[in-house]
């Protein structure tokens, strides 16, 4: 949330677009789709299988697929945005495609854009005539689901455009479609806007180019563009289309079909039973195959070998890579040199933690710290994203007084996913109860902060200012032109704001922006909200648990870092940086 007032102390009802918009990148990290079985508890999924028996007990079992309740709740802050501010749902609907890798989150905001009100419509005068056009925001929907940027992720997959029909015909979603005015209120059919059009578009695109369809094919998506087509109701021009996907057509009940009835040629996936290893392997490089091409057609006294693993390995991916980290190690492919620096590079690119939770299933020591460091690279990477415009320092403030004790473990696990992705140089830390004490890691890594934070004890009073006043005493200074970003780690109860916001100013520190990481064990205080309104900067805040989610602290890490550009303004920088994204357009 940011305001210049006491945020957090405002009645939702209250919050204006660009809070509510804060507050849903910063607390946002549901999923909304899973490929497991999985517990509905109060409205969070949990996964079946690890589930501990209280968890089962609380819990009601659901289906792979759509997590409805986390699905619901996001459409809703979405629509809630829309409707305080359309042009900002238009930018941030255009900056969750090329400026995330949030993929739930551009589908839902693609469906939000696809079916909202604002269509171009034709506005007239008194006179009768039309006097202009209405902005157009499902073209923005539209040119979500026909981006293109070759082998980037920062476009729909096919499974994406099919997402977004699924969404919009979930009865809840359609039901809040319905109430805010984007579809007839009487009928059955969930609004969709203008997804069958745009969905036509985009497969006849794939249509005219054999080569990105077979590519497709290749990348494991056969059967969701079946999926897509039999959904969007596409006609093909020709049928090559059938043929690539290995699809026998049939005469309608009408009789009124004329493509793909008769000589179709269709490309079938045939298994490799009865070939040797060298033989996959060289069918493999022959037809460049893939991994989902391969994988599910070898032969059962075969197997997935190291030999027909190297082979596959060109048409991995970097993700690929270091989730299949447990793979390679099994197969001994790690210990060959080309392998392993293909997967060294592959732990320098990572933009998500999931690094560590990979970590959990190899062996190696060794390899469980290069994970750590993919980890370490994703926060850095973020970090970098979010002050190449601005030379930022940020100072980080964290409460060890004794109203933490049961939430200062989980402070130190959050604070050892996010401290390694910053700078030596523009990084000060410093641990306070009544009186402050700089720390500083060893190394810019995940393991010198968890032995930098180790012997942190809750215990003591509260005072915030004792943190500013320790740096400031070790030599933390600002240079000019530098924004300073302020974090502090804590359930907030200590001094009154006002003597927080008085500490900066004796200290000569002009502060840009304030964030509060929460952690709470029990009471909640609101010195840092006081200390935000006292000093007229952005306050954002959110809760420690949100890092668990291994691909939330890059999200989080950008939001809280972006300053904002003009210096006492109350707006967040990352929403001033969504506002600045060009409105998407259709080719």
């Amino acid at each position: 949330m940011t305001t210049p007032q006491n945020p957090s102390l405002l009645p939702e009802a209250q919050l204006g677009p660009a809070e509510r918009l804060l507050d849903l990148v910063l607390s946002g990290s549901a999923h909304l789709w899973h490929n497991r079985p999985g517990l509905d508890v109060d409205g969070v999924w949990h996964a079946a299988a690890h589930a501990l028996p209280q968890l089962k007990a609380r819990g009601r079992p659901v289906k792979p697929g759509l997590f409805v309740p986390a699905a619901v709740k996001l459409y809703r802050q979405l629509l809630d945005i829309y409707r305080l501010n359309s042009e900002l749902m238009a930018h941030f609907a255009s900056y969750a495609l090329t400026q995330t890798d949030w993929r739930d989150l551009k589908v839902a905001t693609c469906a939000l854009m696809l079916v909202q009100g604002h269509a171009g419509q034709p506005v007239r005068g008194d006179d009768g005539a039309v006097a202009f056009h209405d902005d157009d925001w499902r073209a923005i929907g539209e040119a979500m689901v026909l981006h293109y940027e070759r082998k980037s992720t920062r476009m729909l997959t096919p499974k994406a455009v099919l997402r977004v029909a699924e969404l919009l015909e979930q009865p809840d979603i359609a039901r809040l479609n319905r109430e805010a005015g984007f579809g007839d209120p009487a009928s059955r059919k969930a609004p969709l806007g203008r997804w069958k059009r745009v969905a036509t578009r985009w497969l006849a695109a794939r249509e005219a180019n054999p080569t990105m369809l077979q590519g497709l094919v290749k990348a494991g998506y056969k059967e969701t563009l079946k999926r897509l087509a039999r959904k969007a109701g596409y006609k093909p021009r020709a049928q090559g289309f059938f043929e690539v996907l290995g699809w026998k057509q049939k005469q309608a009940e009408g009789g009124h079909r004329t493509v793909g009835l008769d000589g179709l040629t269709l490309v079938k996936r045939e298994r490799f039973d009865g070939l040797s290893e060298a033989e996959i392997c060289e069918w493999v490089e022959l037809e460049r195959l893939s991994y989902k091409e391969v994988v599910g057609r070898l032969p059962k006294d075969v197997g997935l070998t190291p030999a027909i693993m190297a082979a596959l390995l060109p048409s991995l991916s970097d993700r690929d890579l270091r989730l299949m980290t447990p793979t390679l190690e099994e197969l001994g492919l790690l210990a060959e040199p080309s392998v392993r620096a293909r997967w060294e590079k592959a732990v320098q690119t990572a933009t998500d933690q999931r690094a560590l939770n990979i970590a959990k299933n190899v062996r190696s020591q060794a390899l469980r710290q290069k994970l750590e460091e993919a980890s370490d690279n994703a926060a850095r990477h973020a970090v970098a994203e979010a002050t190449a415009e601005t030379d930022v320092r940020v100072m980080f403030l964290i409460d060890k007084s004794g109203s933490m004790e049961g939430a200062i473990e989980n402070s130190k696990e959050a604070l050892a996913r996010i401290l390694a992705g910053f700078p030596e140089e523009k990084l000060h830390i410093a641990a306070f109860d009544t009186m402050g004490t700089v720390l500083k890691p060893k190394a810019s890594n995940r393991a010198a902060v968890q032995h930098m934070l180790a012997n942190l004890k809750a215990s003591g009073g509260t005072a915030h200012m004792a943190g500013v006043h320790a740096l400031n005493r070790a030599g933390v200074r600002v240079p000019e032109g530098a924004k300073l970003v302020v974090i502090v780690v804590g359930d907030e109860a200590g001094e009154a704001g006002d003597q927080f916001a008085r500490a900066f100013r004796d200290c000569g520190y002009t502060v840009a922006a304030l964030a509060l990481l929460v952690s709470v064990a029990g009471a909640r205080g609101n010195t840092v909200r006081t200390c935000a309104s006292q000093l007229k900067v952005p306050f954002s805040e959110v809760n420690v648990d949100q890092f668990s989610d291994p691909y939330q602290v890059p999200r989080v890490l950008k939001a809280l870092l972006d300053a904002p550009t003009a210096p006492g303004a109350s707006q967040s920088g990352w929403v001033e940086r969504v506002m600045r994204t060009p409105l998407l357009k259709v080719a």
